[in-house]
């Protein structure tokens, strides 16, 4: 695969990271997580709710044999008034099956959403693990070097977070323009996303070094790529997947860059050797 790395349309970037997705080692890494996480989310749902169904059943029973039940004064209002009427739905068969059904049905679709946003966490600390599948697959003939330490992603996502809170306040005016605040409300999210994706790949394969003069160079072109995936992400079907392709697409991108840097730092080290 060193044939024309760099050389490479950005439509042949965006194919051959497609074809890279649906290897067996990255749709494990897509796959396995979310499953794992599903399951274990799935069974702490079931359980709470069984268990919640449980002591209601009872304090209806309690309730219809005559016997004082006791709620704590100090709860919130809320909570006494949830506990009644969910009481008084499940004296009647009918109701009761309706409530259970709706709980079960809205419960579990918000778990697989949740457990959807836990993945792409946990896939974000696999970072290393997808970069090194591409590695061997495609840029073995490339010594790559991380840099940062370990607290270095922490200090970017505070950074970061900062900076997305500041812009979200500057922009408060363009909120009530039509049309001129969907971009507005968009845009400090994507510079929070923009900013992480790209450190966290970019710190996995680079030196400080390299990175800043990649970065000099093609900024605008990394810029374009993480918009490009930033709307991807607004697709909700597309989420469950997409944190593993953006990984994949944009150490593509920088893989070709350092190959492209490799070449020059060869080419002036033998004209070094010549003189």
């Amino acid at each position: 695969m060193t044939k024309k790395n760099s050389e490479m349309l950005e439509g042949e970037v965006i194919i051959l990271s497609i074809k890279d997705f649906f290897t067996k080692p990255m749709l494990k890494i897509a796959l396995l997580p979310l499953v794992f996480t599903l399951i274990i989310m799935l069974v702490m749902f079931y359980t709470a709710a069984g268990y919640g169904f449980d002591s209601l059943q009872i304090y209806i029973e309690q309730t219809q044999n005559g016997q004082n039940v006791m709620i704590d004064e100090e709860a919130p209002f809320y909570f006494i008034w949830i506990t009644s009427l969910m009481a008084f739905l499940f004296k009647y068969s009918i109701t009761s099956w309706l409530v259970g059904f709706l709980i079960y049905t809205v419960g579990t679709i918000f778990i697989m959403m949740f457990s959807v946003f836990l993945t792409v966490i946990i896939i974000g600390f696999l970072t290393p693990t997808i970069l090194n599948v591409l590695h061997k697959r495609h840029y073995s003939h490339i010594q790559t070097n991380g840099f940062g330490s370990f607290l270095s992603p922490v200090l970017i996502a505070i950074k970061s977070f900062i900076v997305m809170v500041l812009l979200f306040i500057l922009f408060i005016p363009l909120y009530f323009i039509p049309f001129i605040n969907l971009l507005a409300i968009n845009l400090p999210f994507y510079y929070f996303f923009h900013k992480m994706l790209n450190y966290d790949v970019a710190s996995t394969l680079l030196t400080e070094q390299e990175y800043r003069y990649i970065h000099s160079k093609k900024a605008n072109t990394f810029r374009f790529r993480t918009l490009l995936l930033y709307f991807l992400s607004m697709i909700p079907s597309l989420m469950l997947f997409s944190a593993v392709f953006f990984i994949i697409y944009l150490g593509h991108g920088y893989f070709i860059e350092l190959e492209k840097l490799k070449k020059v730092e060869d080419k002036n080290k033998l004209i070094e050797q010549d003189l």
